[in-house]
């Protein structure tokens, strides 16, 4: 059992054995959906997030040897390295702790205890700091350094070199670590030449403020710190200096006398100087990173709850791309995303054609067979809905059957109208996927708006398959995400990503380059193979065709083959989760019950009379065998819920229009810890703060909604001064 495995099984309190085997697998290249999904014997039934919180304390307990191998070669080469101070830093994993063992040692820069010391003042500091004679009865050798140096520079270099000692001492940083553990505020105050500034105006609240660091809220930090960035703010963060001071006299200073007094001011200067900035350092950077990780965990769920929207499926879907001036984009797809034909038409002012919109608008659901139409969120979105309900309502009516007499007079039975329902999709991110070279690259003879438009309704279509073209942080679910460290935010959202996309799986015939390249074991260069065989050779017709695409091995089969789909496969198997090292398994089952594969999936009163135990093998274990018979009953299942339609109040429009008090139906568009934001269709969205989720306390926004739930809100305040809607859900 390495080390590595006993420090991360007691900081997450999992066992040994389950961590040893997922460090392994890991090592091994395994990726974190088929280590929780295909080798739960191995790992004693780990789910993704805590092999990926196995994965993160890997990864820094590596990157703590590494730091440990720097300080020990650099203090080797200084000549100081003695066994005990070696076995303290191989035996330390606490990185803090690690850097106060470093910090006598660490180069720096030539500082004012540094000087002294090349003036030989080191002996005269060390007798100060003593406090057992007086400065009347020096020894010889100080007397002439003192009258080398003078009186007064020698004092004052003496304390230099005790204020550095001080605040080296580990057990001193640590009293001062404590005491801003205890006692920290962070304050903010408003630089005064950017008070009256249009930029420091959404600053107000922090403009004179100030909190226990411990109470204050990712958000409200991240904030402040913005507006540090933009500086707007001066920013602090501080405990009871007086009490820092005192608690350090008290073990530095021992008695009365000139001595103790020279002690009393390098203890001051130490910790003004010294120590007080180093510590807040170390506290703004800790307090920075814990909300950085807050905002990062609210931002991956966000993410994983708008990948995993409720498809509507293969249908043809017209896509409306609304707008005032410039008019409304139209793009018809076919049932797999395929653009039909595209034009623009301008129902709305200032050009308002809205008879001839309407036409073309009619024509089109007709000539392309619409089953749904798909209209952008955003500029004009009301209105382009309220036209589109207008002309499928006049539709309708146009095309019933005058009368039963005609419906005989044919021997065809009369087409039902056309009726596609309307749904409301997110436009984030439209914009930066219309521009962007993917797009480029799949409709290099259309314009950024057509791009546009197509993304829209394939976003209705598969939300996965289309959003993960875009980069997670321009889909507009996070909250501070460009403040955060990006280094770490870009991991947790690609593994978000991959998370979804193999929770879903994806059809290996119709998979884009984008999609498949986050399946395990993939990537971008294996997941283009995949497509360039496929182009070259037709339809996969089983998952073992894998093995023939270009540079696909072994273990990246292993890895992928359970997460890609064949829908019409000769073996059901290839269309379920069923991994391919356990088709034995099942047809090892399908025989003890005289059937096929085949019937054994269709039947599931064959399914129940399964006996799992019998299959038990030293490899495969009741967890697998479990998983299977699940997929046995629904091979395949998207587990992605059905999509719904939504429809805003009619009465309620534009901001002007709402008044406090109302029940209006909304949309969540996003989540934050402090609340959710609610589109209740007037180009503003509305906040539901945390307390007003519920009537029962309320500390993660997550348990009471999700992405794009339909929910009822009422208006508690509007703010026309600054654009604000404040919403409650309580009693709703």
């Amino acid at each position: 059992m390495n080390l590595f495995t006993k420090i991360i099984s007691q900081a997450l309190n999992l066992r040994e054995e389950a961590v040893e085997n997922t460090l392994k697998l890991l090592d091994e290249g395994a990726t974190i959906p088929f280590i929780s999904r295909y080798r739960k014997e191995r790992t004693g039934g780990l789910d993704e997030v805590q092999i990926t919180l196995i994965s993160d304390w890997n990864d820094r307990l590596k990157e703590l040897s590494k730091r440990k191998e720097t300080i020990i070669k650099t203090i080797t080469e200084q000549e100081k390295m003695t066994p005990e101070l070696q076995a303290r830093i191989e035996q330390c994993w606490n990185a803090n702790e690690l850097e106060d063992i470093y910090l006598p040692y660490r180069p720096k820069r030539r500082t004012r205890a540094q000087i002294a010391r090349e003036q030989g003042l080191e002996p005269f500091a060390n007798y100060i700091f003593l406090q057992r004679g007086s400065l009347k009865n020096l020894p010889s050798s100080l007397s002439t350094i003192l009258s080398k140096v003078g009186e007064d520079a020698a004092l004052a270099g003496a304390k230099d070199i005790i204020a550095e000692k001080i605040s080296e001492d580990e057990g001193t940083r640590n009293v001062i670590r404590s005491e801003f553990q205890r006692f920290a505020v962070i304050s903010s105050k408003v630089i005064k030449a950017k008070q009256d500034t249009d930029e420091a105006a959404k600053y107000s609240d922090y403009f004179d403020f100030s909190e226990p660091l411990r109470k204050c809220s990712s958000h409200r930090l991240l904030a402040i710190r913005r507006g540090e960035n933009e500086e707007i703010l001066r920013v602090s963060i501080s405990a009871d200096d007086e009490q820092c001071v005192e608690k350090l006299k008290r073990h530095y200073v021992h008695g009365f006398g000139e001595l103790q007094t020279l002690v009393g001011e390098a203890v001051e200067d130490s910790f003004k100087r010294l120590l007080k900035p180093s510590i807040e350092n170390e506290f703004a950077a800790s307090s920075k990173e814990k909300a950085d990780e807050e905002a990062i965990k609210v931002f991956a769920e966000n993410l994983r709850q708008l990948l995993l929207a409720a498809p509507l499926g293969q249908k043809r879907v017209m896509a409306i791309d609304p707008g005032y001036a410039n008019g409304c984009k139209i793009a018809c797809l076919d049932e797999q995303g395929g653009l039909l034909h595209h034009e623009i038409i301008y129902p709305h002012p200032p050009q308002r054609h809205y008879a001839e919109a309407t036409v073309a608008l009619q024509r089109m659901i007709k000539n392309y067979r619409v089953e749904a139409i798909a209209i952008g969120n955003g500029t004009a979105s009301r209105e382009s809905q309220q036209f589109a309900k207008e002309a499928i309502e006049e539709m309708s009516l146009t095309t019933k059957p005058s009368s039963s007499k005609s419906v005989h007079a044919t021997t065809e039975k009369p087409k039902e109208p056309l009726v596609p329902q309307i749904y409301v999709v997110s436009e984030d991110g439209a914009s930066i996927y219309s521009a962007s070279k993917t797009a480029r690259e799949e409709f290099p003879n259309e314009d950024v708006t057509v791009r546009g438009a197509v993304s829209i309704a394939r976003r209705l279509m598969d939300p996965l398959s289309e959003l993960v073209k875009i980069d997670p942080k321009n889909i507009g679910v996070g909250q501070y995400q460009h403040d955060v460290d990006q280094a770490k935010l870009k991991h947790s959202l690609d593994l978000t990503v991959e998370s979804c996309v193999n929770l879903v799986g994806v059809n290996l015939n119709t998979a884009s380059t984008y999609l498949l390249m986050y399946i395990s074991g993939l990537g971008p260069t294996l997941a283009k193979n995949i497509v360039d065989y496929r182009a070259e050779n037709g339809a996969f017709s089983s998952r073992a065709q894998l093995k023939k695409v270009p540079r696909l091995g072994a273990s990246a089969f292993q890895q992928c083959a359970g997460f890609l789909r064949i829908p019409d496969a000769k073996n059901p198997l290839d269309n379920s989760a069923v991994h391919p090292e356990s088709y034995g398994i099942v047809e090892q089952m399908a025989k003890d019950q005289n059937c096929t594969v085949k019937e054994l999936v269709a039947n599931k009163e064959l399914q129940k009379n399964i006996q799992l135990e019998r299959y038990v093998t030293a490899e495969v274990g009741i967890p697998t065998l479990q998983d299977i018979r699940k997929e046995l009953e629904k091979p395949g299942r998207d587990p992605r819920q059905q999509i719904e339609v939504f429809e805003f109040d009619p009465n309620v429009k534009t901001f002007d229009d709402l008044v406090e008090g109302m029940e209006l139906p909304g949309i969540v568009t996003n989540i934050t810890n402090f609340g959710a934001f609610v589109d209740i269709g007037v180009h503003q969205d509305g906040l539901v703060h945390i307390s007003q989720l519920a009537d029962r306390f309320v500390k993660d926004p997550n348990e009471i909604v999700k992405l794009h739930q339909h929910v009822r809100v009422r208006v508690m305040e509007v703010d026309s001064r600054r654009h604000r809607i404040s919403l409650s859900m309580k009693g709703l």
